[in-house]
């Protein structure tokens, strides 16, 4: 079975955001390489150097992978409203957990509740402009 790795992009903030991702979801970084890392063969500008190339956090049998855009590609949209990423969480004590504490400092679309579908979930965007939601249902 395939496996689905969300990736995202930042302006500029990908290590501040999985620094606190990684205080909710716990675990460590499967890798953190920045642009200064790529060599010689491929030059950045000063300021780029110390930005993230590619940043990892495994989260269960997936992992939440990032990068920050260069500014010579332009801006990243941080208000798109096209995808949004679904955390399946094994209690509700979990989803509780998750959903506080990735919402801290953002906007709750959906305040986590019973739903009419059977399931307890929540909607949000984070402080980072990245939107989630969080769910459980005792039937999975």
């Amino acid at each position: 079975m395939a496996v689905i790795n969300p990736h995202l992009n930042f302006n500029g903030n990908a290590e501040e955001a999985f620094t606190f991702y990684k205080s909710v979801f716990g675990g460590e970084f499967a890798k953190i390489m920045r642009f200064k890392d790529l060599g010689p063969e491929f030059p950045v500008e000063e300021k780029e150097a110390n930005k993230i190339m590619l940043i990892a956090l495994p989260i269960g049998t997936c992992s939440l992978i990032a990068n920050d855009v260069p500014e010579s590609m332009g801006r990243t949209n941080e208000n798109e409203h096209r995808s949004k990423i679904s955390i399946r969480a094994e209690s509700r004590e979990e989803a509780d957990k998750l959903f506080y504490g990735l919402s801290a400092g953002g906007q709750i679309e959906g305040l986590i509740g019973d739903g009419p579908w059977g399931s307890y979930s929540g909607c949000f965007r984070d402080k980072y402009g990245i939107e989630w939601i969080v769910d459980f249902d005792p039937s999975y």
